[in-house]
């Protein structure tokens, strides 16, 4: 994956300011994306004394997707769409919470295009070790 200079999440992302769960993108390339995520004193649905559950992993996931899909729009000069999570499988998280202070790389490799749909190999990790995997399956209308 290219590291790169990369517009800001809020421009590739249909989202409200409120629900924007992404800090960056670090790295994208035809296959998939990098992006990072902070667990700080602001972050949302974080649980003092012990951070953010684990399952909102599948939310940082899904919006990678989002990120990728903006991109390729932008590169391709179409506008940023909508797009939906259909499902997923084998979310496993190694962890129960996402520790206030970690940042986190979340990984999406696309495995099968079949525009509208996609699935998206995830993987979230700090500091090179992985909490939490799962396979997304997406639609963009």
């Amino acid at each position: 994956m290219t590291d790169g200079a990369f517009p800001a999440v809020r421009d590739l992302l249909p989202h409200g300011a409120e629900l924007m769960l992404l800090d960056r993108v670090t790295a994208k390339d035809a296959q998939g994306i990098v992006v990072v995520v902070s667990i700080g004193a602001n972050a949302p649905f974080l649980v003092p004394g012990h951070g953010v559950p684990a399952h909102v992993g599948l939310e940082y996931m899904a919006q990678a997707c989002g990120a990728f899909a903006g991109l390729e729009a932008r590169e391709h000069g179409e506008p940023v769409r909508v797009g939906y999570l259909l499902g997923t499988r084998r979310y496993q998280a190694s962890v129960a919470w996402f520790a206030e202070g970690e940042t986190l790389d979340v990984t999406a490799q696309l495995l099968l295009p079949a525009p509208p749909m996609a699935v998206f190999d995830c993987r979230i990790a700090a500091c090179g070790i992985t909490l939490a995997t799962a396979q997304l399956t997406v639609y963009q209308p």
